[in-house]
């Protein structure tokens, strides 16, 4: 059944999907602000669950392309993605009759409710992957046959160009280059399929998981507890089921550098209690291995959240500072993500680290 994401909702939703973003994904709270604007003007855009889109539906999905260090500095005038998706539309010769969030993140998860409100379209309770990934390719759409392309990048000055490639890591090739040029903050319109693709490769449920973990966070703040409390909704939230916190520390020390179209690096800390345990997480706009006293804890594709250890508020990688009080959470990715295939495009050597994948909930027994 259908519902609607009001502007009351959209703190806790955003909130949400910053955590399933494991870092990336885009800012939590630009994105709310701009989807909010657009719900006040436009009204609430409706839900629709995976299992009632229909098999016909032309479906397409919207996302913001670059580092997010870069995206906090370089706002959205919103109209970027509305042009984007006509464009698209202008391609491929018909009208899309819904919106499907390409990832779950802090920013990129708003974006398409802030796209629907505009032109009245509902957006698909999916995305592509569960959590959020630095790559175009990274993605169960990807894996399951559906093509990125035609798509379309524009900037913040309606510059644009179509990319239309052999396969999606080409596209991805490509796209980046272009975003570099057009500074590292754009749009893109892309993944153009039917309903039936996206039934059969999106991972269902995501937006009303992160309205869940949002809400979850907030009462969690009303009891004392909101870490422990995200916690336990996620053990029992689908398509997740499994979560647990790996570390509790305080950061001392943190590299972050912008190269390749990426913002990559490592955040390390060391443990709040009376011991010498450290820990260190790597990430490439999204966080990637959590390691504690050396010994790996969870690793792509099953997702590693950083969160304030007092507050439980998701800390994007561009947000993490020097003196932070974290805890650090480790989720169990969807069962679509742990296919030989999904591996294969987004596991452990797609990022060339040392560690072949474990589950997260082998690694603690």
């Amino acid at each position: 059944m259908s519902f609607e994401i009001t502007v009351d909702a959209l703190e806790d939703l955003a909130r949400g999907a910053a955590f399933l973003g494991t870092g990336g994904g885009g800012d939590p709270y630009i994105g709310r602000l701009y989807t909010q604007e657009a719900v006040r003007r436009y009204g609430a855009p409706r839900i629709l669950p995976l299992a009632d889109v229909h098999d016909d539906m032309r479906i397409a999905s919207i996302a913001g392309f670059g580092a997010p260090t870069v995206q906090v500095e370089k706002l959205i005038r919103s109209d970027e993605a509305e042009f984007a998706f006509r464009r698209l539309e202008s391609l491929l010769g018909h009208r899309i009759d819904a919106i499907l969030p390409v990832e779950i993140g802090g920013s990129n998860s708003m974006l398409p409710l802030m796209l629907g409100a505009r032109l009245g379209l509902p957006v698909i309770d999916a995305d592509g992957m569960g959590r959020a990934f630095p790559e175009l390719q990274m993605n169960c759409l990807s894996v399951n046959g559906m093509r990125a392309t035609p798509l379309v990048v524009v900037d913040e000055h309606l510059n644009h160009a179509i990319i239309d490639a052999g396969d999606d890591r080409t596209a991805e090739r490509l796209t980046r280059a272009l975003a570099i040029e057009m500074g590292l903050r754009v749009f893109i319109a892309c993944f153009p399929g039917t309903g039936l693709q996206v039934k059969q490769a999106a991972i269902g449920g995501t937006l009303s998981v992160a309205l869940g973990a949002g809400q979850a966070i907030a009462r969690g703040r009303r009891a004392g507890t909101p870490v422990q409390a995200v916690v336990d909704y996620l053990c029992g939230a689908e398509p997740y089921r499994y979560a647990r916190v790996l570390f509790e520390g305080k950061v001392v020390d943190l590299e972050r550098n912008i190269s390749a179209g990426f913002s990559s690096g490592v955040c390390r800390l060391e443990s709040l209690e009376e011991s010498d345990s450290r820990a260190e997480v790597l990430f490439q706009n999204e966080n990637l291995v959590v390691r504690v006293d050396g010994q790996m804890r969870a690793i792509v594709p099953d997702l590693i959240c950083i969160v304030d250890r007092e507050t439980a508020e998701p800390i994007p990688t561009h947000a993490l500072r020097y003196g932070q009080r974290v805890s650090v959470l480790g989720l169990r990715a969807p069962t679509q993500m742990r296919t030989a295939a999904a591996l294969n495009c987004f596991g452990p050597m797609a990022f060339r680290l040392p560690e072949p994948f474990s589950p997260i909930e082998e690694i603690a027994e």
